[in-house]
């Protein structure tokens, strides 16, 4: 479930609504769907002890994540929830759609992708059929898909060479900065059938601009600007 519904364009909170709360919070979220965003994009990591939380950054407070207990990462970042704790969260919102964006491991795989897999195979199909994974990671996207993971994936791309995968990864989506998307890129995406979801978008020109290319979605800070702009642009 990546393509709009009915040629409207999406409006996808970026970790939320962080003009209005804390990024990558629950509070972040519902503020971002009360503003009237489609959905949320968010951003994944894994703890020591296998557990997905919900945070952007590879560390919290000088410590990294990869190497805490969920204890000692709450003790850390007492607002950020679990993976699980925002599916639930989600189940409130049964018309929200989901972006997950799961961050690389580094330096090498640390099952983040089979842990993901089992959390959405748990979540009910219905609400996993407005989910999708996205990914600056080619290998991180082919192990979910090697897994069967059941929601689309999609390529995040900061420039050029990211876009370079495209043709190698099993995408239904491609996630560019917003400077990557012209008429002539949309249209190469379109040929290859992806859907086009493009970060982050703060400006109302540029979100105007991209709405005149008919991008599938925007993905920006400020989610209620971004509703103004779209419902107040022809079409």
């Amino acid at each position: 479930m990546v393509n709009a519904g009915g040629g409207r364009t999406w409006v996808l909170g970026h970790r939320g609504a962080p003009v209005i709360a804390p990024e990558n919070t629950l509070a972040s979220f519902e503020a971002a769907l009360r503003a009237g965003a489609d959905g949320i994009e968010l951003d994944l990591q894994l703890t020591r002890d296998g557990r997905l939380v919900v945070h952007h950054d590879a560390d919290v407070g000088g410590r990294a994540i990869a190497e805490l207990s969920l204890p000692e990462f709450r003790a850390l970042a007492p607002a950020a929830p679990t993976f699980a704790e925002t599916l639930r969260f989600f189940d409130d919102w049964p018309e929200a759609c989901l972006n997950v964006e799961l961050k690389p491991s580094l330096p090498r795989p640390d099952g983040r992708e089979a842990a993901l897999a089992q959390a959405l195979a748990g979540w009910g199909g219905r609400s996993r059929g407005r989910a999708w994974v996205s990914s600056f990671d080619p290998h991180a996207l082919i192990r979910l898909s090697r897994l069967n993971v059941e929601v689309p994936l999609a390529l995040l791309a900061a420039d050029d060479v990211h876009l370079e995968l495209l043709p190698c990864v099993p995408v239904e989506a491609v996630h560019p900065h917003h400077a990557l998307v012209t008429a002539a890129s949309l249209a190469r995406w379109r040929a290859m059938g992806l859907a086009v979801h493009a970060w982050t978008v703060n400006d109302g020109a540029v979100a105007a601009g991209l709405l005149a290319l008919g991008v599938d979605g925007l993905i920006g800070d400020d989610p209620a600007a971004l509703v103004g702009v779209r419902d107040a642009t022809p079409g």
